[in-house]
């Protein structure tokens, strides 16, 4: 078959090549097909065996995993049974179906979409939530009614395979943790998605924003993945595949330069000392913290821990996962994240009313100040974990002082009632503010009077301040991490902190960037955290200049007018100062 290749965004780097899994999350595109009147009865037929066929699959799901999961779990299937015996649906298609003499799957589709349509507009919460319901069960049973086998179970991966689909959510990439994952493809996203964050936690490569990857790319068709440059090949040439395999082999050297540095600390050639710790969304990522030698977690980003369930995690089931995370990388410390809910992070056991613009809307802090009862548990279970080894805690999406002010109220209550009964806790537990608002950013000399450090979570700064959607590939050209304004506003609230002697970290994905990092230095940063794979590199970039030199490009890029211009000066400069950083393409 010809080579195709597709062009997307560049969103965790890295080469490989196998074969392709459609996770289709997209609707079914059925076109419609007249049949004849002689074989209505067995297009009905083909429908009535299609619901047996999807009750039967439906069941043998419910049956593996009544062992796994609690008996609530296990019960959602019950409200997929009901709507496969939802009389009034299926007579409706039936109906149909004799009427207008068109395809079993097209007039099921149709009316589906009729019944989705119906439900999304129920004031009734409970009842819009029962949307996904039907749509699951809808997509199971065109699945049955095509033949098709675009819709397959997560827990059922077993082979090495390379995501592709239409867009992953959180709940998705999170349960991918674990599994033969090789790489993931998607047609929306931008460079900070959860799929790019996820991607760069599990070490494989992700393109994203390719549009119409999901139309162009059949289940088990052979495919390369660059996430250096956003490439995806379709059928590579025998050629093609010598090449890139070649380039593997170059990646794997190049890396390999990094290890002899792994028990030295990030320290540049005139003493400036660095901390350099990594982001985590689980647990289960820890083994490969402590292989790269971090300084500890600067991020756990915690509500991946409420996805993939229908309940909420109890103080019971959340301390237990925070004192082993902290135990795990003692002495080091972990910052944990209070919950980060809203933006494309949602919990479906939650009323949330789903914002036309979510990153705007009611999210993070905002959330939890409204909802102490969900708030309070959180921090319990935090403050628990605390006397087990060093924890330090942050707030997320603090737009000024009085947001900071409110949680601390919230953590004094929590504390107090530790305290009468009698569980100890850090009394002297360090409580930060994430600087990703830019009017946190421009108030950060009176935050600064308040929190005990920073942590710019530059992925949202950039995002706010630009006005630009991070997960729209479309916008990507113009989401600049170098932008001037970016930068000032990083050393804005540097200054704020030093002034008040508070540290001020920086866990965006800028931080990973070598070619920012070395900004990043110059802008005295005491701190940065990053993906796990991205520590080497960044500390041979620290250990391989002067912080004089680094602080000198600081000031120099600080008077350019764009980010192009900034990435471009810092770049020459890097390959001046340290050109083993970039491999031999200047690839990153």
């Amino acid at each position: 078959m010809k080579e195709i290749i597709l062009k997307g965004i560049p969103a965790s780097s890295g080469v490989t090549e196998g074969p392709a899994f459609i996770l289709d999350k997209q609707d079914f595109i059925i076109p419609p097909r007249a049949v004849m009147e002689k074989e209505v009865p067995i297009e009905i037929a083909r429908f009535e065996e299609a619901l047996i066929r999807t009750r039967e699959e439906i069941l043998e799901i419910q049956k593996r995993i009544s062992t796994q999961m609690t008996k609530q779990q296990v019960k959602i299937f019950d409200a997929h049974l009901l709507v496969l015996e939802d009389q009034m649906l299926i007579d409706e298609v039936i109906l149909r179906i004799r009427n207008e003499q068109l395809s079993a799957e097209y007039i099921f589709s149709e009316v589906l979409r009729k019944y989705i349509k119906m439900f999304s507009a129920i004031e009734d919460e409970y009842l819009r939530e029962r949307v996904g319901d039907i749509n699951d069960v809808g997509r199971r049973i065109l699945k049955n009614l095509m033949d098709e086998s675009k819709l397959h179970e997560l827990e059922n991966l077993t082979e090495d395979l390379i995501i592709v689909s239409h867009d992953l959510s959180p709940s998705d990439t999170a349960s991918m943790y674990n599994k033969n994952i090789k790489a993931f493809v998607t047609d929306v996203g931008g460079r900070t998605s959860h799929t790019a964050i996820m991607a760069k936690s599990l070490g494989v490569p992700a393109v994203v924003g390719l549009k119409d990857a999901t139309l162009q790319i059949q289940n088990q068709d052979y495919l390369i993945v660059d996430g250096r440059s956003g490439l995806i090949i379709i059928h590579p040439t025998e050629e093609t595949k010598i090449s890139y395999r070649n380039l593997q082999n170059q990646i794997i050297r190049f890396q390999g330069q990094f290890e002899e540095i792994k028990d030295l600390p990030a320290e540049t050639k005139d003493g400036k000392s660095m901390v350099l710790s990594a982001n985590i969304e689980l647990p289960e990522e820890i083994p490969s913290i402590l292989n790269q030698k971090a300084d500890g977690i600067g991020l756990f980003r915690s509500e991946y821990f409420y996805m993939n369930r229908i309940d909420l995690p109890s103080e019971g089931e959340q301390f237990n996962v925070y004192r082993k995370v902290v135990e795990a990388v003692a002495p080091n410390k972990v910052t944990i994240r209070t919950l980060d809910l809203g933006g494309d992070k949602f919990i479906s056991s939650l009323e949330i009313p789903r914002d036309m613009h979510p990153f705007l809307g009611w999210r993070a802090i905002r959330f939890c100040l409204a909802r102490p009862d969900i708030f309070k548990v959180q921090l319990r279970a935090i403050l628990r974990a605390s006397v087990f080894g060093k924890i330090k805690l942050m707030y997320p999406m603090i737009t000024g002082s009085s947001d900071f002010q409110q949680a601390n109220n919230i953590l004094k209550e929590v504390k107090t009632s530790l305290r009468d009964e009698g569980i100890p806790f850090d009394e002297s537990l360090s409580v930060g503010a994430m600087i990703e608002v830019p009017s946190a950013a421009i108030t950060a000399d009176m935050l600064a009077k308040q929190a005990d450090f920073f942590s710019i979570g530059t992925n949202d700064l950039i995002q706010y301040t630009l006005a630009v959607d991070r997960l729209n590939e479309q916008a990507d050209c113009v989401y600049e991490p170098g932008h001037p304004a970016i930068l000032r506003l990083i050393k804005q609230t540097v200054e704020a902190a030093h002034k008040e002697n508070i540290p001020v970290s920086l866990c965006g994905e800028m931080s990973s960037d070598p070619v920012l990092a070395l900004i990043l230095l110059g802008l005295d940063l005491d701190e940065l955290s990053m993906s796990s794979g991205s520590i080497l590199q960044i500390k041979k970039l620290i250990r391989s200049v002067h912080f004089k030199d680094a602080q000198k490009l600081a000031g120099e890029v600080l008077r350019l007018s764009t980010g192009e211009e900034v990435e471009e000066l810092s770049r020459r400069r890097l390959l001046e100062l340290a050109p083993e950083i970039l491999n031999e393409e200047g690839e990153k």
